[in-house]
Parts: C-alpha cells; sequence; structure tokens
C-alpha cells in the first residue's frame, strides 16, 4: 500500500490534521471557528484604483476560496475550483479543448460522463475513443496525431477496474498529451493522483467529499499555475461556480472525511468478503478483495480501497427483486453518504449507456452497486442477505 508520507507531499502534518486545519478554519477578522458565508452577489469598490480582490461572485467569493484553497491543499495541487456539480467540473475542464480534438477515455466511465463524450462534445468536432485502461497497449494503440488528452477513473465506476496511473501519465507527457481523473471514488484521502502525474483530477464532491447526501458540487484541482490560469478562465466564463452556501456546507462535510472513509471502508471489505461467499453471486467486483486483477497496482497509488462494492446477482429480474426487498440502503442514484445507497447501474448511473455497450463493458442487467454508510455491517449483512433469499 502507498506510504502515507509519500500521500501527505511537502506538508508534514498528518491529513486529519489537515482536514481540519487547513487554512481558513478560523476567521481573521472575528476569531469565528467556522467559515463565513458571504452570501453577497457583489462587492464595493471603496477606490477604483485600488480595486478589491473579489468584485463580483461569479468571478470569486470569498466562501468559495477558502473550499478551492482546501481541496488544493488536500490533493497537493496548485489551485482548486469549485462548480455547481460534478458534471459542471468535468464539462468544463473538457473546454480546455478545441474542435478537432481527440480524447482517449477509460471505457466502463460513469454514465454523465460517457453521455457527454458521446452526444455533446462531438457536435464541438470533439472525438473519444473509449479503451479498457487496465492493459496500457490499448491506451497506446488509440493514439491519433490530433489526441490531446487523456481521461482516466480509477477505480472505475461502476466495474472497478484499476488503471495504472503513473505508467499512463508518463506515456502521455511523452505525447504532450493532457491527464484528467476522476477521483470521486477514492478521495484525496485514499488516493493523490496529482503525486502520480496527473495534471488534473475531478470530484463529484455531492459523493464522499460532502458525504450526506444534502448537496451539489463538484470539485477540480489543477497541478500547476498555468492550468489553473486557463480553468479559472472558463470557470469564470461558463458561470458554472459553486454557490456559496453549497461551498460552506461542503467544507463542514470534508471536515469528517476520513473518520467517514474509515468506518464505510471497514464494513465495506467485509460486505465483500461475505458475498463473495453467497450463493447466486456471478461475480464481486471490489479493489480489496485477494482476486481482484488490479489489487497489486491499486495498492501502489492508493492507500485503501474505498466503500463502494458492486456485484452481479445474475439477472436484471433478480436484481429488481432485490432492490425491492432491501430495507437498510437507499435505493438511489449517487454515492458517498452517511447511509447507503444501493444503485442499478443499467436504470440509473449508466442509463445513457446503449445496453450493447453496457454488456460490452461488463455492465449487465443484474449488476448492482452498493456503496456502504455508516450502519452497522451485520445490519447490512443481514438485510442483503434476506434481500437475496
Amino acid at each position: 500500500m502507498a506510504s502515507k508520507k509519500e500521500q501527505n507531499g511537502p506538508d508534514k502534518r498528518q491529513f486529519s490534521t489537515r482536514l481540519l486545519h487547513f487554512g481558513a478554519e478560523i476567521d481573521e477578522a472575528t476569531g469565528a471557528s467556522s467559515v463565513p458565508i458571504y452570501q453577497a452577489s457583489t462587492f464595493h469598490h471603496h477606490s477604483l484604483d485600488n480595486p478589491p480582490e473579489f468584485d463580483y461572485t461569479r468571478s470569486g467569493n470569498p466562501t468559495r476560496q477558502a473550499l478551492e484553497d482546501y481541496i488544493a491543499l488536500l490533493e497537493g495541487g496548485a489551485r482548486g475550483f469549485s462548480f455547481s456539480s460534478g458534471m459542471a467540473a468535468i464539462s468544463t475542464t473538457f473546454m480546455l479543448l478545441s474542435a478537432g480534438d481527440h480524447i482517449i477515455c477509460t471505457e466502463d466511465v460513469y454514465g454523465g460522463t460517457y453521455r457527454l463524450l458521446t452526444s455533446i462534445l462531438p457536435r464541438m468536432n470533439i472525438e473519444t475513443t473509449f479503451v479498457d485502461m487496465t492493459d496500457l497497449e490499448q491506451v497506446k494503440a488509440a493514439l491519433k496525431p490530433n489526441t490531446k488528452a487523456v481521461f482516466l477513473e480509477t477505480p472505475s465506476n461502476p466495474t472497478l477496474k484499476i488503471t495504472d496511473i503513473g505508467a499512463v501519465c508518463e506515456w502521455a507527457k511523452s505525447h504532450d498529451l493532457l491527464t484528467m481523473l476522476d477521483n470521486t471514488f477514492m478521495t484525496p484521502y485514499h488516493q493523490r493522483p496529482i503525486e502520480h502525474g496527473v495534471d488534473i483530477v475531478l470530484h463529484s464532491a455531492t459523493k464522499f467529499l460532502g458525504g450526506h447526501s444534502d448537496l451539489l458540487a463538484g470539485l477540480a484541482v489543477v497541478a500547476n499555475d498555468s492550468l489553473g490560469q486557463r480553468l479559472k478562465q472558463l470557470q469564470n466564463g461558463m458561470g458554472t461556480v459553486l454557490g456559496v452556501y453549497d461551498s460552506w456546507l461542503l467544507m463542514r462535510g470534508m471536515k469528517t472525511l476520513q473518520a467517514r472513509m474509515e468506518a464505510s471502508e471497514r464494513s465495506a471489505r467485509k460486505l465483500a468478503e461475505w458475498l463473495v461467499q453467497e450463493p447466486g453471486i456471478e461475480q464481486v467486483y471490489y479493489p480489496g478483495l485477494l482476486n481482484h486483477p488490479g489489487r497489486e497496482i491499486h495498492e501502489k497509488q492508493s492507500l485503501g480501497y474505498g466503500a463502494v462494492v458492486s456485484f452481479d446477482v445474475g439477472s436484471g429480474e433478480r436484481a429488481r427483486q432485490v432492490l425491492d426487498k432491501v430495507t437498510i440502503p437507499l435505493v438511489a442514484v449517487s454515492l458517498g453518504a452517511v447511509e447507503s445507497i444501493l444503485s442499478y447501474p443499467a436504470m440509473m448511473s449508466h442509463a445513457a449507456m446503449p445496453r450493447e455497450v453496457r454488456l460490452e463493458r461488463g455492465i449487465g442487467d443484474g449488476l448492482l452497486r452498493y456503496s456502504v454508510g455508516l450502519e452497522h455491517i451485520d445490519d447490512i449483512i443481514s438485510d442483503l442477505k434476506q434481500a437475496l433469499r
């Protein structure tokens, strides 16, 4: 497993300390123990010759700035940006590209990203090739003269395939390609992609970072100031910013990230191990299982295995039976909350993906995705057992 020293980077404080002491935890003006919510759309110019740091909230707001500095610190990047949703973060970042450009992307990517890449960006003459990124040779073979970017998702959603971040980034840099990685499942607690060569890290902060199913947000962190200037221009120009109250609420949720992730991961590992032994389960997907094909690579680049377990019950009919009978998890879109969430990718997160494409990528009609929350693991297993049997 990657060492904590490697994950902590130049800051000597441990991750749990940085979650609480991130630079804006005490308001300098009043000593308040929480970042103030600056509920203002515009800011007074006391002097035209000396304009204020903030002038209009779309362009910048002190509350949102505190959040953006917070995620940059946690990811070890040069600059952070917050957006109105995870897809707003991803969509805005893809606007770094131009008409005629080509993207190489993880094949079993989140359905919303797939929708963007297949139904919206092609109208702007930006094309995408989807490959199995567990095989570096497939990534290399997808290179075209107009390739400009590589989009990674590891572990992938929902089959939890593992991509060797360092190997892909080393190859990408040799061809001057921009690398982007969706780090939603792992969060910066478990995985810090910039340390492995990634240029831009993306999050649906709606999930584990927020952690309470009560906000919609996206985050991006860039590895250098040059990219930061370009992404800032896009964030401001497109206006895809996060509101100030949600910025404050997200910071509140992030303070407990490590405690939540550790507890949920402990339960997720037990759930995965139980599912492997359960009759009628065709396949269990979890990086912490000894037989997971990407486990060794994952341990090289991550501190933990996460709190998402996917499993195939064999058919769509049986999947519906389970969804109808469980009583503990929310049956819902999304993941990463204090309460467990059981999702049906075929009709939820990956509904935008044609069935034949889903099946090619291992996202069958019987596949379920369990985001393990903070309930007692014995209750989670007992509930799932009765639903399966």
